[in-house]
């Protein structure tokens, strides 16, 4: 295994710390969270950045990586989820196309790395829960709720990019 990867694992490890250290009642716990989860999802750049710079892009990076961002990603909304601060058909819109494409992508002869609109779904996952995440004042918690919104709009766009190029063959 190369650096990349053992980055993406460390990614990995980073989730049951998130859930271990979220405290929705406590204001500086939640802050402590934020800025872990928003650590630990940076480490996905930092990744795909070694990856491509060392030329050590491999099929088992391609494959891990996209996994680990769906754990990274779940997670978190479980526990938002479970403190009713978000909709569960937001979360069921999210887990649905997460699930969907891994399958799709099970069926694929060689694995391709993730696309504009797959870059731009995770970033603005990862910045909705940590604004979700953050305890805000009002005004921040309609701001949390309205990048929950977008994150859910760019997750359906980012899967029917995969099912449109094959609905035309």
């Amino acid at each position: 295994m190369n650096l990349p990867t053992w980055i993406t694992l460390l990614r990995l490890l980073g989730v049951p710390i998130i859930f271990y250290t979220w405290d929705p009642v406590d204001p500086v716990q939640r802050w402590v969270t934020v800025a872990l989860f928003l650590a630990v999802a940076a480490t996905d750049w930092l990744d795909g950045y070694l990856a491509r710079k060392l030329d050590q892009v491999t099929d088992l990076g391609k494959f891990l990586d996209p996994l680990v961002d769906k754990l990274l990603v779940m997670a978190p909304l479980l526990l938002l989820l479970q403190q009713q601060m978000i909709p569960a058909g937001g979360v069921f819109v999210i887990l649905a196309r997460e699930l969907a494409i891994a399958g799709w992508r099970v069926n694929q002869t060689t694995i391709q790395g993730a696309n504009y609109w797959g870059k731009a779904k995770t970033v603005s996952q990862i910045v909705a829960i940590a604004l979700l995440m953050a305890p805000l004042p009002d005004p921040g918690g309609q701001l949390a709720q309205g990048a929950f919104g977008i994150a859910i709009l760019l997750t359906l766009i980012s899967g029917l990019t995969y099912i449109w190029p094959q609905a035309e063959s």
